[in-house]
């Protein structure tokens, strides 16, 4: 088949175009072309890739037709943020593809309730980012169910594998706290650290994107959570990052308002927004429906990106420390 992917360059892509390249797909990414993909893979020398701006070209009303020029069979958008931009491209497509699928969010659900958290629940999102996927998931949802459109869409928690630093025991992106663990440092997590996260490799997230295009008739006009297994309170992710550093657990807590002072603003924000909506989500559905089979758990996968964070230096372990490897 004729896929192009939007946005194939990143975290998923990085995963989802050698996969479909080897399964023989004709591939076409389409890239702004700022990035490379984070793990090198000779099946991109068969990609075709097509640079666009999204943003300026939803902008001028033009994008969907682009994608609709390619003449794909299916699409897979991993970069549609606004419900504006959706309607624009599914209008382009509408009759013309076999199915599209949508690259979501976890952060749909706004604050958590009951955990873990499962498709049929209310949808109550805050922050701009997690309206926003809410109104494109509605939106793609209606059109699949009343209008027959063939859309489907994948909600990953947050994304992690070699390249990019993963989200941190306190909640945000701050590499220097994988350094005070390695060191055995005093880390200060926010309240009682018991506010969760849930991570999910990049390549998981890629595998429920080529699952559910197989799996075309369970997966049209439905929403899958694509996450680990589990998802981790911070205490817990604090101390299982301790010990695979092989050093003692040495934490200390603080109120939250006591806490933010510890920090930079950016980094004070980027905490809130994760131990506010503290995801934890089930994958049960995706495992029916889809045969979604993750082969990470959240800590085997923040393992190998921080790995790659000490061998490229951007971590400082002890002289001598060798990752443990992954079971």
């Amino acid at each position: 088949m004729r896929l192009v992917v939007i946005g194939g360059s990143g975290h998923i892509g990085t995963y989802l175009v050698p996969m479909l390249v080897e399964r023989g797909h004709e591939v076409i990414n389409i890239t702004r072309g700022e990035s490379q993909p984070y793990v090198p893979h000779s099946a991109w020398e068969a990609v075709q890739a097509i640079r666009a701006d999204r943003e300026a070209e939803d902008n001028a009303g033009i994008f969907g037709a682009r994608v609709r020029g390619l003449k794909p069979d299916v699409v897979m958008d991993l970069i549609c943020f606004r419900e504006d931009s959706a309607r624009q491209i599914v209008e382009a497509l509408r009759g013309r593809v076999q199915h599209f699928l949508h690259c979501g969010t976890i952060w749909i659900y706004g604050h958590s309730t009951q955990v873990p958290a499962t498709e049929d629940q209310p949808r109550r999102p805050f922050g701009e980012y997690g309206i926003q996927k809410a109104a494109v998931e509605a939106y793609l949802l209606d059109e699949a169910r009343r209008n027959g459109f063939p859309a489907t869409n994948l909600h990953p928690g947050h994304i992690v594998g070699p390249g990019h630093t993963p989200l941190n025991p306190t909640g945000n992106f701050r590499r220097e706290v994988y350094s005070q663990i390695a060191r055995g440092e005093t880390v200060v997590l926010p309240n009682l650290g018991l506010e969760t996260v849930h991570h999910v490799h990049g390549s998981d997230v890629a595998q429920a994107f080529v699952q559910a295009m197989l799996h075309w008739s369970a997966s049209v006009g439905e929403s899958f959570h694509v996450v680990s297994p589990a998802a981790l309170t911070l205490r817990g992710y604090a101390e299982a990052m301790f010990a695979w550093f092989g050093q003692p657990a040495n934490l200390r807590f603080l109120p939250w308002e006591e806490w933010r002072q510890t920090v930079s603003e950016a980094d004070a924000n980027a905490t809130w927004d994760h131990i506010a909506h503290s995801p934890n989500a089930s994958i049960a559905k995706a495992q029916r429906l889809i045969d979604y089979r993750p082969r990470y758990r959240s800590l085997d996968a923040v393992f190998e990106a921080v790995t790659w964070l000490v061998e490229h230096d951007f971590v400082h372990a002890q002289y001598g420390f060798k990752p443990l490897s992954r079971q």
